[in-house]
């Protein structure tokens, strides 16, 4: 009975803390805010921005990918894009022959390959970090592809010199392939509406997505870098950047289309990665948060 009654007690506050956050987002929806952005009518204005593009072994859309990106429009004068490719199938030959004729077009893409896969993810985002030349850092998984303007709907925000993120909403290109991913939109779409916004609109703590948004490189530096002793780097940095008084900006009309893991094998190991992840953070981060001021 002690144990029933404490899983009662931890679902009821876990309900509330629900609740809560429909009131916050429902309140959010009913306010307009004005914040400062770039005129990118002015071309001095106009920041440098680096695209990382971190993959691994990502055969099948590695060319939708790079076709995408290099359809972004932003001036080719104030774009990098890095291609962090730990790759160890054939993709990584098929990748270095595809950035070379986007490369002919003037495009600055590099390719940036590692011998050894330290860190993974978060390995890969540094060492290209040491390099990048922008002022912004945009990041995509490889399922990602966003619109053609979106760098035009996020990169003006920066103007605000305390925010250090920039975040879209995912969407999803294969919704309603199945009822599995049906389920999965229904539930992302929940954490990416109520809970993102929410949290956002009442300066709570949110968390970088691990795509489909923009960092500030000052804040990445500032918080501590990647560091890949967790399965949710992108958590990880969120919470050092938020600790260190950065500002997080969401923008819940902005989406960014990615594709649903389509077997429940491969959502099922998502959806570890993400619980465990989560997990390895609280023990990580937990006295931190507590102790901050």
């Amino acid at each position: 009975m002690v144990i029933y009654s404490i899983s009662l007690l931890l679902i009821f506050l876990y309900a509330l803390a629900q609740l809560n956050l429909l009131f916050n987002y429902l309140s959010a929806k009913k306010k307009t805010t004005h914040c400062e952005t770039f005129d990118f009518k002015n071309p001095e204005e106009i920041p440098l921005v680096t695209i990382q593009l971190p993959v691994y072994n990502e055969m099948y859309v590695m060319e939708r990918l790079l076709d995408n990106i290099a359809t972004l429009e932003y001036p080719r004068e104030k774009l990098e894009i890095q291609v962090l490719d730990d790759s160890t199938d054939e993709s990584l030959e098929t990748t270095a022959s595809k950035i070379k004729t986007l490369q002919a077009t003037g495009l600055d893409i590099q390719h940036i390959t590692r011998t050894k896969r330290s860190g993974f993810k978060a390995g890969a985002l540094k060492e290209g970090l040491k390099i990048a030349k922008g002022e912004y850092i945009a990041i995509f998984d490889a399922d990602f592809l966003p619109d053609a303007d979106w760098l035009y709907k996020t990169i003006p925000y920066f103007k605000d010199p305390e925010i250090g993120v920039v975040q879209t909403r995912w969407a999803h290109l294969n919704r309603d392939y199945s009822i599995l991913t049906q389920i999965q939109a229904f539930a992302l779409d929940a954490h990416f509406t109520l809970e993102q916004v929410g949290r956002n609109s009442k300066g709570h703590f949110i968390n970088f997505n691990g795509t489909a948004g923009v960092w500030r490189k000052e804040t990445i530096y500032d918080a501590g870098n990647w560091e890949g002793d967790t399965l949710t780097e992108d958590l990880d940095l969120s919470y050092r950047a938020q600790l260190k008084k950065w500002k997080f900006k969401y923008l819940e009309d902005v989406t960014t289309p990615a594709e649903l893991p389509i077997i429940i094998s491969a959502a099922r190991s998502q959806q570890f990665r993400w619980n465990k992840g989560g997990a390895e953070n609280f023990r990580k981060m937990f006295r931190r948060v507590i102790s901050s001021e």
